[in-house]
């Protein structure tokens, strides 16, 4: 088993849950105010935007298509 398949194996199981739990806590955040909600708020967008990246670039979407 090549070790790079394992590796996407593991971010995309990893970006799965950290993507999903990061949209749940989000959720949970759009009735709050304040600064801190606000940048909490950035954040947790900033991370689930992430996510969409590993997980595009675990499956092969993003980055070298020759491997």
């Amino acid at each position: 088993m090549d070790v790079a398949i394992v590796e996407r194996g593991i971010a995309f199981i990893a970006s799965i849950i950290v993507g999903g739990t990061a949209m749940f806590q989000l959720k949970n955040e759009l009735s709050t105010h304040g600064l801190d909600a606000s940048a909490t708020k950035v954040l947790l967008g900033l991370l689930v935007i992430g996510c969409f990246v590993v997980l595009f670039a675990s499956i092969n979407v993003l980055g070298n298509f020759a491997s």
